[in-house]
């Protein structure tokens, strides 16, 4: 995958496959360490020690529509490649958790790619999904938890194309606000 918002929403869709009601995201960048944290929790089914074991090899999926799972194999590759580490674990109906650590200023790092566009995808998505995203750098943090702009937001759907449109600006906005540069 050419870029890390792209790794987060393939994680994100194993989470969905995996029945997960609450998706956490969490990006943290420490620059003084070279470190940009990219963690992915959920509620989800979970998987077995044995399924585990076999999330991260590239010719293994639960999927029926392909042969391969390239998703966590190459999000592993490209951490590692990065001076990183990939660490996954997971509890049967508990849920899964996903942790990447990248080299934050290695050459071989990956983009953050479009970020605003990954999120906005998976909020207004029309299943009924939680999530909490929370970025956080040297300049700032931003946290936006869907069950709170759910219950602001009362009988209006948030999938409805005004509200997509002012997500769209509010997570632009304060991300800009805290970026560092790519």
């Amino acid at each position: 995958m050419k870029d890390l918002s792209l790794h987060i929403l393939d994680i994100v869709q194993n989470s969905i496959r995996a029945k997960a009601k609450l998706i956490r995201i969490e990006i943290t960048e420490r620059p003084g360490e070279d470190q940009l944290i990219i963690t992915i929790t959920d509620d989800g089914s979970g998987m077995s020690p044995e399924q585990l074991k076999q999330a991260i090899d590239p010719f293994y999926t639960s999927r029926t529509t392909r042969k391969v799972g390239l998703g966590l194999s190459l999000l592993k590759q490209n951490a590692e490649m990065t001076n990183g580490s990939f660490h996954i674990e997971s509890d049967p109906g508990v849920g899964t958790k996903v942790k990447a650590v990248f080299g934050m200023n290695h050459l071989d790092r990956p983009i953050m790619g479009d970020l605003t566009g990954t999120l906005l995808l998976l909020i207004c998505s029309p299943e009924e999904i939680d999530y909490v995203f929370k970025h956080q750098t040297p300049m700032g943090e931003f946290e936006l938890d869907t069950r709170t702009v759910r219950q602001t937001l009362e009988n209006v759907p948030i999938t409805h194309p005004d509200v997509r449109s002012f997500l769209k600006e509010m997570l632009r906005g304060n991300l800009e606000q805290i970026q560092i540069s790519e």
